[in-house]
């Protein structure tokens, strides 16, 4: 009877795939991340540190080119030899050891695609590193570092490899632990009869089992592998041993390092959880359910070990509280508005409830008269309050005090709302609540005084990546504003909606090319009976950058701005890296503001212009400068903006 070369495949804890041949030499099956050349590298690294005096002696190394691009890509990445050429010079013992070593390597490489009988041969200066007197002779020939630079050629390393034929998979099996349960919660392999027997596909294959089985709700379940490669066949057997588990229950949360803040909060927040079925995405989302109370800097989610009595698993949140009061503030700058400075005073924790109290200001438009007659400003007080009369719901109390003197209208009014906005999903919210002002507005050397009720709704959908330098996703939201005004007794209705996209386009954040839009109209009243603060406008660092602050769109008597009951904008920028957190931009932005209330085209202006990027911890540093192209007799002839964050 002929004896089969066959060997099995069992787990080593670090190593992946790992292999003990039945009579022959061992073999090891590795996934493309190999754990041999981790560790040369970190052991020649640490050798190549001792002295910069030490005689070093410089090498080429030649790869194969197999015709297989995976397998190319495999022994590139295994290769110690190429990893350390430059990263951890050696001499010529270290030289020799290191080749010794790639001859594994290469055989791990080889398997990890599906190659069990490819050979791997390393020749240092045209022998094999095992040649005896090659050390010595190599370590005549090196030299101190600086010495090394100009010396003789490098040695000269070549790496050949002989893959012979692929090996495929065998029918894959699932079997259960212990025999004869249920494993259909663990879903499919994924791997496909004949497909080539490489490692990565069969980790992920392993990994994919579990993951089904704990999202279908069982805490403890556990897959292990049992891979045979036969040599006869050129084929793999795996075998995935299915151990699902109970299924279970979450247990009623518990909450542990709240100081400052109520148990009654933290245990709102938890509870839902309690007899839900258990799913990571569930417990993840409770997590993030206490991170948004703003007053945890970490929260930390922990399930048990084994099932309580009832047969729930425990899980317990270990939380700790950020400091109650922060201070911020900010500034930015655009030629013929000035410069805008703010702050804000806050405190997050106000009566144990995560309340966040606000106290905030802000100045603008400063000496850009040579006095204080257009200076502006704020001053605002707000309270907001999670968790109100429901899961994820917020509601903020307003009051703020203004003083806005743009070139449109001077503005005096005092603000007060109430919006209570609910978290519908991670990316969508919408809010609600009413609003009242009272205001004296002069345009044109006219003064109007006005009393308003107003309702405000707002959606916002979010799926970007950074909230101030987005790379990828898309934010949309919308604007629906019915207001009263008792003066006038008249009503109007405010409609905006804004959308913007963000396009990765070489896939390393490094090329972004940002799209934005905006249209707005005014419904159910004239110009003249919209008060001149709740008109549109456009131009200016937020909207149309190379034109004056709300500049574009109809003119009053006096050549001033009049604003319109339409707005459509648009933006393009292409944000591109170049060094370190230096970046560069080019855009283009357009607008249009009418008296007619239907969003239109008519006398659009165009501005483009360039801008500096420097990335922060709090987000870019923005310097853009822009001109108007299509200007008319009173618009400036570039416009310079600098800020914090994009400009959208």
């Amino acid at each position: 009877m002929r004896l089969k070369q066959r060997f099995s495949l069992l787990l080593l804890p670090g190593l992946g795939l790992a292999a003990t041949l039945v009579a022959a030499a061992p073999h090891v099956l590795m996934p493309p991340a190999f754990a041999q050349a981790a560790d040369d590298t970190a052991g020649e690294a640490a050798l190549a540190a001792e002295a910069e005096a030490e005689p070093v002696l410089p090498y080429t190394v030649t790869l194969p080119e197999t015709g297989d691009e995976a397998l190319d890509d495999a022994i590139r990445r295994a290769s110690g030899l190429e990893q350390l050429r430059e990263a951890a010079p050696v001499d010529g013992f270290g030289l020799v050891g290191r080749a010794i070593a790639e001859a594994d390597a290469m055989q791990a490489a080889l398997r990890s695609e599906g190659y069990y009988r490819g050979m791997a041969r390393i020749l240092v200066d045209g022998q094999a590193p095992d040649t005896p007197g090659l050390a010595e002779r190599l370590q005549s020939r090196a030299r101190p570092p600086a010495d090394a630079r100009d010396g003789e050629t490098p040695v000269a390393v070549t790496v050949a490899v002989e893959p012979g034929a692929q090996y495929r998979l065998a029918p894959v099996r699932l079997q259960a632990e212990p025999a004869g349960i249920p494993i259909d919660d663990a879903g499919e392999t994924g791997l496909e009869t004949g497909a080539p027997a490489r490692a990565q596909p069969v980790l992920d294959a392993e990994g994919r089992l579990a993951a089904a089985l704990k999202e279908a709700g069982h805490p403890f379940a556990a897959v292990r592998r049992r891979v045979t490669v036969d040599h006869d066949t050129r084929q793999m057997e795996v075998t995935f041993i299915v151990a699902p588990g109970p299924r279970a229950d979450f247990a009623m949360p518990r909450v542990e390092g709240q100081q400052r803040t109520r148990d009654s909060l933290v245990q709102t927040v938890v509870a839902p959880l309690a007899d839900q079925r258990y799913n990571q995405a569930t417990l993840d989302e409770t997590r993030r359910d206490l991170l948004a109370l703003g007053v945890f800097s970490t929260v930390r989610a922990r399930a048990g070990e084994r099932l309580d009595q009832e047969g729930h698993l425990p899980v317990t949140f270990t939380v700790i509280e950020r400091p109650l009061r922060a201070i911020g503030f900010g500034a930015a700058y655009e030629t013929r508005y000035g410069p805008t400075f703010n702050a804000y005073w806050e405190h997050r924790n106000l009566f144990g409830g995560a309340e966040r109290f606000r106290v905030e200001g802000e100045v603008n438009r400063l000496g850009t008269t040579g006095d204080t007659s257009d200076t502006g400003g704020r001053v605002g007080v707000s309270l907001a309050t999670p968790w109100f009369l429901g899961r994820n719901q917020t509601v903020t109390f307003d009051i703020a005090a203004l003083r806005e003197r743009p070139d449109a209208y001077d503005r005096d009014a005092f603000t007060a709302s109430a919006i209570l906005e609910r978290e519908i999903s991670r990316r969508l919210t919408i809010g609600l609540g009413p609003q009242i002002e009272f205001s004296r507005v002069t345009q044109d050397g006219v003064t109007n005084e006005y009393q308003l009720l107003g309702l405000l709704g707002q959606l916002r959908w979010d799926t970007t990546d950074n909230p101030l330098n987005p790379s990828r996703g898309v934010r949309v939201s919308g604007l629906v504003n019915p207001i009263y005004s008792l003066g006038e007794s008249n009503t109007f209705t405010r409609l905006r909606a804004q959308g913007s996209t963000y396009l990765d386009i070489l896939g390393d954040k490094g090329s972004i090319l940002a799209l934005r839009g905006v249209v707005g109209s005014i419904v159910g009243a004239s110009v003249g009976s919209v008060p001149p603060d709740k008109r549109f406008y456009s131009g200016g660092g937020g909207s149309v950058r190379g034109y004056d602050y709300q500049s574009i769109g109809p003119r009053t008597l006096n050549d001033e701005p009049r604003g319109g009951l339409s707005l459509v904008e648009g933006s393009v920028e292409l944000r591109q890296r170049v060094s370190g957190p230096w970046g560069m931009a080019a855009f283009v932005d357009a607008g249009a503001v009418t008296e007619d209330p239907t969003p239109t085209f008519d006398n659009l202006k165009v501005g483009a212009g360039l801008g500096v990027r420097y990335q922060t911890g709090i987000g870019p540093i923005r310097a853009d400068i822009a001109i108007p192209l299509n200007k008319e007799e009173g618009d400036a002839a570039f416009g310079f903006y600098i800020g914090i964050g994009q400009a959208f």
